[in-house]
């Protein structure tokens, strides 16, 4: 891409399509939008030396956040994008570039904040590359690492069920540790958080049903759904649909009117949008 078009684009939008892309899994747009990303810091970068280097005044910046973030969030998304696709040393060679953006000249204060919080980032995400990877020996100092920064715990345990549900670990020491906190996940209302709180319900779903605890399953199983339902992802709700149905047999009398209060609700506002359909001339 030319750099005159690269300088017109809007980092800022570009982000926002990066976490919906995220939210919806459209992993193959995520990864070319992250590139164009990765692209457009790297061509601003490369003017802003330029006129360093001769002495010209440096180009303002009339973006949102300082470069460092835009280098920083586009390395992130194509490390999240190869872990979910199963690719970790691909990831890890994305966490290694936002481990460390000290590299780059004049991040003044706010700047260098960002830095550090990619610096955190790249250590938590890391562990979650490591552990899905099969070093699985881990889980302890992860445990210690989340204990230590909170903010990551969400995910974090999400991380730990996926790894236990896939190698076939006990963790419900782990999961007792964190009892307390984890309590208090349905409260996030932000898209992000509630995409990790449905993974996190999903996986712990599954991890139930593996050891046999059938009512704990459907349980999760349903606030998976409703999770689902909630940020309108239809994959999603269908992986929770074909749970359920493994689980249906021991649903009791309070787990199927719950369920069946989710299914009411999508059939709730299919009705509500059918006035808008018809005035459309559908």
């Amino acid at each position: 891409m030319r750099p005159s078009i690269l300088k017109s684009l809007k980092p800022d939008i570009m982000v926002e399509m990066l976490e919906m892309s995220y939210r919806f899994e459209d992993w193959d747009k995520m990864l070319n939008t992250a590139g164009i990303l990765y692209s457009y810091a790297q061509c601003i970068h490369e003017e802003r030396q330029y006129h360093k280097a001769k002495n010209l005044p440096v180009p303002t910046l009339d973006t949102e956040r300082p470069l460092v973030y835009y280098f920083g969030f586009s390395h992130l998304m194509r490390g999240i994008v190869c872990q979910k696709q199963g690719k970790y040393d691909e990831a890890k060679e994305s966490i290694y570039r936002y481990a460390e953006l000290g590299w780059m000249e004049d991040l003044g204060e706010e700047g260098q904040e960002i830095a550090e919080e990619f610096r955190v980032l790249a250590r938590a995400n890391l562990y979650i590359v490591e552990i899905l990877s099969g070093k699985t020996e881990l889980l302890e100092g992860y445990a210690r690492f989340l204990q230590d920064n909170p903010e990551e715990l969400l995910p974090g345990l999400g991380t730990i069920l996926q790894a236990a549900v896939q190698y076939g670990l006990d963790v419900d020491d782990l999961l007792h540790m964190f009892a307390e906190q984890s309590a208090g996940f349905g409260e996030y209302e932000d898209a992000g958080n509630i995409s990790h709180y449905y993974s996190y319900c999903y996986h712990l779903a599954l991890y139930h049903q593996r050891a046999g605890r059938v009512p704990e399953a459907l349980d999760w199983t349903i606030q998976s759904l409703m999770l689902a339902h909630q940020s309108s992802h239809d994959g999603n709700f269908k992986r929770c649909l074909a749970l359920f149905e493994t689980l249906r047999e021991e649903i009791t009398e309070e787990q199927d009117r719950r369920y069946h209060e989710v299914l009411a609700e999508c059939l709730g506002q299919v009705v509500l949008k059918l006035p808008e359909l018809r005035h459309a001339g559908v």
